[in-house]
């Protein structure tokens, strides 16, 4: 079950688990789109992974009560901002490297 971490790891942003903006990697490290855009080059400062659309957990039962009513969100925030310079460093062989194929 996803946690629906309630910001970004960099910025702090509130990401409400009904947010189209938040991005999560495979280990669901959360980020916002702006910061995995213009922050993170698509690479995970902590995994070093691609990152995609986090889901929306349904509001609504639509089938046997799976709603974020039921199974709410994470309130634990993971604010650690990233250093730019040893994001870089890091990143810098990752980023050519289609996420699919890291």
């Amino acid at each position: 079950m996803l946690e629906l971490r309630p910001t970004c790891e960099h910025c702090n942003t509130r990401l409400p688990p009904a947010s189209t903006q938040a991005r999560i990697c495979s280990f669901e490290c959360t980020f916002c789109a702006d910061c995995v855009d213009n922050v993170l080059g698509n690479v995970c400062p902590n995994c070093g992974g691609g990152f995609t659309a986090r889901p929306v957990r349904p509001s609504r039962d639509w089938k046997n009560g799976n709603t974020v009513g039921k199974y709410p969100p994470s309130a634990t925030v993971r604010h650690r901002p990233v250093d730019a310079a040893t994001h870089e460093a890091f990143a810098a062989a990752i980023r050519g490297v289609a996420p699919q194929d890291r």
